[in-house]
């Protein structure tokens, strides 16, 4: 378990190609199943690093591998289970602390499990009666409820924005950050003109924990899981990729038809109810005029496409906001972010949920990849969490409010 050398000298390792020969010996490794490798960050081009998660057996398999072919690369994380322990500590301290009676007394500089971010719905949602509902939108494969916040100022069917976090368990950050722009929307409204200008016209649904049986796992199994918990037919291997679970370009390049696999996409478009919840509810409202769904890690703001080279018709349009919007996040911070299609920077992926939101006829369709750049990865240290939302709000606010202006 987390914290209980579930991972026995786990390493990270970082890996650097010199040309495209090499990059495609790398891609291979994604084959390689007797590795047991976990892509952290995949391949994407000759300038970007490659991190990979290494179990302790195949290390010297894999370095042995790498050198043959003369590849370069560096330890980045040591022992990853130092990390996990550090962090587990961290929150078995902080758990120890009373429960919060309300909001203003949550801890927001430390990562929640998810009874605690839904005790903070629900009271978020007791203060706030006017502002914020909490709409269900399905349940999850192990029946755990789909929260979304709806967050409004009256009226019906009014054009609306769709923010998501977690919809990869192990990307806490995320999770943590929703929590954060949640109070972020109800302290400022009333207070702050731009968000006021947003809410008077338009409504925000927020999907805090979109994966929740996968963060459940992240919590007390695995912290590393990424992908839901349904078993897969014919196959010990558990769960799908949900952002390669949608119809768009489903089963194409950059998604893996293995069920062992990280980004396994799944036996069918929107198998997982985890996805065809958030798919049935853009459907059944019609009016969304921008959706924003978070990852992490690699700082970068993408859109549309991943699936296929060919430029969505908005381009220029979508790649102008994505500048104005890393632009305001780097002032607080000068935190720096890469921008761009999702296939020219990142790399090659086959059924994405801002793909198929695109192809929905929502415009403003993002994909945020949130801090670090590697150093931590995915165990971003909690003291990280608030610097991150805050400055993830710059940016989400530049897309919000162009999007609000854009609306007719």
């Amino acid at each position: 378990k987390l914290g209980k050398s579930y991972f026995v000298s786990l390493f990270v390792l970082r890996i650097v190609a010199k040309d495209e020969t090499q990059l495609s010996l790398i891609k291979n490794l994604e084959d390689m199943v007797e590795f047991e490798l976990d892509f952290w960050r995949g391949v994407t081009d000759v300038a970007t690093p490659v991190d990979v998660r290494v179990p302790f057996h195949s290390l010297q398999s894999v370095k042995i591998h790498l050198e043959s072919q003369d590849i370069e690369y560096v330890i980045m994380i040591e022992d990853l289970q130092v990390m996990l322990d550090e962090e587990q500590q961290e929150m078995e301290s902080a758990a120890r602390i009373a429960e919060p009676r309300n909001t203003d007394s949550f801890d927001f500089s430390r990562y929640h499990t998810i009874s605690e971010i839904y005790s903070f719905q629900d009271m978020l949602v007791a203060e706030n009666p006017n502002l914020v509902s909490k709409i269900v939108i399905g349940q999850s494969y192990e029946g755990r409820p789909l929260n979304v916040l709806k967050f409004s100022t009256g009226g019906t069917n009014r054009p609306a924005i769709w923010l998501d976090t977690g919809i990869h368990s192990r990307e806490w950050v995320t999770q943590a950050s929703g929590t954060w722009f949640a109070k972020k929307i109800v302290t400022d409204y009333g207070r702050d003109p731009a968000i006021t200008a947003i809410l008077n016209k338009m409504d925000i649904f927020l999907e805090i924990v979109t994966n929740p049986d996968g963060y459940y796992y992240t919590h007390n199994s695995n912290r590393m899981w990424r992908k839901t918990r349904k078993p897969n037919s014919g196959s010990n291997c558990v769960g799908v990729d949900p952002n390669r679970n949608w119809d768009a370009g489903f089963g194409g390049a950059g998604a893996s038809n293995n069920p062992c696999s990280e980004t396994y996409h799944g036996p069918r478009a929107h198998s997982e109810s985890e996805v065809k919840s958030i798919v049935d509810f853009v459907k059944s409202h019609g009016n969304f005029k921008a959706f924003v769904s978070i990852h992490s890690y690699s700082q970068m703001l993408l859109y549309p496409y991943g699936y296929t080279r060919t430029p969505c018709k908005d381009q220029t349009e979508l790649h102008n906001l994505a500048k104005k919007a890393i632009t305001d996040l780097a002032s607080l911070y000068s935190t720096s972010y890469r921008y761009g299609s999702i296939i020219n920077t990142i790399y090659q992926a086959s059924g994405g949920t801002i793909d198929w939101t695109y192809n929905q006829g929502i415009k403003y369709s993002y994909t945020f990849e949130l801090r670090d750049t590697g150093r931590y990865g995915f165990i971003l240290p909690a003291n990280q969490i608030i610097p991150t939302a805050r400055e993830t709000w710059l940016a989400l606010m530049a897309i919000m409010d162009h999007t609000s202006k854009n609306t007719y």
